[in-house]
């Protein structure tokens, strides 16, 4: 996929106004900014931002729950922005990115209020382990930590209905298999629309 075929699957499988496509690239304006004052993506995926990054991120939604106004979307290390940002732009969820490292933090901030965001996307700028639980309808993480532990230190916000959302790489099947079997009922594989070799992790409950 190249950057152009990226930009055109967007337009092509999200209602996207011309506002909305101007927040998308006024984000990666500030990310490309703010890296030369923190290391937030490396300098080679840059280069492919839209796959690498918007459409990794993007393609999740087609594993969300439809038509979830009013949803919450608790995305675990946000980083960068990645998918946090990018799911609240282009969808009805309501997104709470977690990150705990402070300059990252502050770089959320800013996103969001350069971007209008409002209430759409709030930076829980704090560990996982300290905050206070609420149930959410989909859990993400892209880069957090392994399998196990992930599972472990979020499952007390899911509900029977939550449906986790775990880009995993080509470890994907051998991070699932870690699990114990009840676990590992829980989850099946998709393939990345940005790598072949690439797994994303689908689990209810």
């Amino acid at each position: 996929m190249t950057e152009q075929e990226a930009q055109n699957w967007l337009r092509d499988n999200f209602d996207i106004s011309e506002a909305l496509w101007a927040k998308l690239e006024k984000f990666l304006d500030l990310l490309r900014d703010e890296m030369q004052r923190q290391n937030l993506i490396s300098k080679a995926s840059a280069e492919h931002i839209w796959v690498r990054h918007v459409v990794d991120s993007a393609q999740l939604l087609l594993h969300a729950p439809k038509d979830q106004r009013g949803g919450i979307w608790l995305d675990l290390g946000t980083g960068a922005g990645f998918p946090g940002i990018v799911i609240a732009l282009l969808s009805p969820y309501t997104v709470h990115m977690v990150e705990s490292r402070a300059r990252r933090i502050a770089f959320l901030q800013h996103v969001c209020g350069t971007l209008d965001m409002g209430k759409k996307a709030k930076v829980e700028g704090s560990r996982l382990e300290v905050m206070d639980s609420f149930p959410v309808d989909v859990i993400s993480a892209r880069a957090f930590a392994p399998l196990d532990r992930l599972l472990s230190l979020s499952h007390r916000f899911s509900t029977e209905k939550t449906v986790w959302l775990l880009p995993k790489g080509k470890n994907a099947v051998r991070e699932l298999r870690s699990l114990s079997p009840k676990r590992q009922k829980m989850f099946h594989v998709e393939h990345s629309l940005t790598d072949p070799d690439a797994g994303i992790l689908v689990g209810i409950g």
